[in-house]
């Protein structure tokens, strides 16, 4: 009966440690499992960015030539202003410095 008991025991205590084990091994397999996705999430996350850094290299850039574009055309068109003939005023107050359409005696330019 004394062997029996302990037997019992013994064998009680064997699955505990089989238990405690795979318990164990468990933990660390889960753990493995959890670096390794952390390590990918990371990953994802240096790519996206780096990724974001390009795609706003790329704005910042086209927004710069857009604005050195614009610019060199404003400076042309400001070069090309100052020396456009300008137009001849001869108005007396008519257009192209003639009456027309009234004919009243006092609109008819007296030279």
């Amino acid at each position: 009966e004394r062997r029996e008991r302990e037997r019992k025991l013994s064998k009680e205590m064997a699955e505990k440690a089989t238990k405690e084990l795979e318990k164990m091994q468990l933990q660390e397999k889960a753990k493995v499992k959890y670096k390794e996705w952390l390590k990918k999430k990371r990953a994802e996350e240096a790519e996206k960015k780096k990724k974001e850094k390009e795609k706003e290299k790329v704005r910042e850039a086209e927004l710069q030539e857009k604005k050195a574009k614009s610019e060199k055309i404003f400076k042309e068109w400001l070069h090309n202003a100052r020396n456009k003939p300008r137009p001849v005023l001869n108005g007396y107050g008519f257009p192209r410095g003639k009456s027309t359409g009234l004919y009243f005696y006092y609109t008819y330019v007296v030279i």
